[in-house]
């Protein structure tokens, strides 16, 4: 997106992921659709960093914290509602349109991006691609991933352990590779920042707390509760209204008193 156009990556990004998600919805078996859940990861690894990329290029620095406490909200608010809503549309209708509901909204923000949003890059992008680092950094986190989940149903057989094992291989792998070539896709230096380390840990923190209580809760309150999805859904509805309210406000109250004490 640096080098080729934010605004264009953002849009290819919102097809691509609205073309999976339409791939999805006519799945006709699970393996199509474990398939079509993977081309959706790529459309949402294309728009999702660009999106940030474009606030930081299209607002003067002293509108930058509302705005990002803006996009940071929502994106909050979006992982918060999406039980909700996605209990209401299972219970309404089928698992199916939990897909489908993307393609309109994905057409509203082409619309809106090409109309409204101005196209920006770095003039400073340059040197190849880190290829290794990305097949290296996937890698790492597919094994480790994978033994977490299996490890749960299968318990600590061989296949698990050698899939976590050969994911932490490839961590390592990856930090070596990042440390020696010219133009990592992680830079080792920014790391030596320690405002920057601190608040890569906290938001890794955060999110994974964050992500695990909604997905394990919504669970609970159906399988062990008994609560249909659309009453699982609204139990966690005060928290996406919670967050729609105050993030821009926290985010404009970060700009003038610095993001430390509502961090902490």
């Amino acid at each position: 997106a640096d080098r080729l156009g934010r605004r264009r990556i953002f849009i290819i990004g919102t097809i691509w992921f609205a073309v999976a998600s339409a791939l999805c919805g006519l799945a006709p078996n699970v393996g199509t659709l474990v398939a079509a859940r993977a081309l959706q990861g790529v459309g949402g690894a294309l728009l999702t960093p660009g999106s940030l990329a474009i606030i930081m290029a299209s607002f003067v620095p002293a509108d930058r914290g509302r705005a990002i406490g803006a996009w940071s909200g929502l994106a909050g608010v979006a992982a918060a509602a999406g039980p909700f809503l996605g209990g209401w549309i299972v219970q309404a209708a089928s698992w199916r349109w939990v897909f489908l509901v993307n393609l309109p909204l994905a057409v509203v923000v082409v619309l809106v991006a090409a109309r409204h949003v101005p196209e920006s890059i770095d003039p400073s992008a340059s040197g190849r691609i880190d290829i290794a680092g990305a097949v290296l950094g996937a890698l790492g986190l597919a094994g480790i991933t994978y033994a977490s989940i299996a490890g749960g149903e299968l318990g600590l057989t061989a296949v698990v352990v050698a899939a976590g094992l050969a994911g932490l291989a490839a961590l390592v792998a990856f930090v070596l590779v990042e440390r020696r070539i010219s133009h990592p896709l992680v830079p080792p230096g920014l790391f030596a920042s320690r405002q920057f380390t601190v608040t890569n840990i906290v938001t890794f923190a955060i999110y994974a707390a964050f992500s695990a209580v909604f997905f394990l809760l919504v669970l609970h309150l159906q399988v062990v509760a008994g609560f249909s999805p659309l009453a699982a859904g609204t139990a966690i509805l005060p928290i996406t209204l919670l967050l729609l309210a105050l993030s821009a406000r926290s985010g404009a109250l970060a700009a003038r008193i610095g993001p430390r004490l509502q961090m902490t």
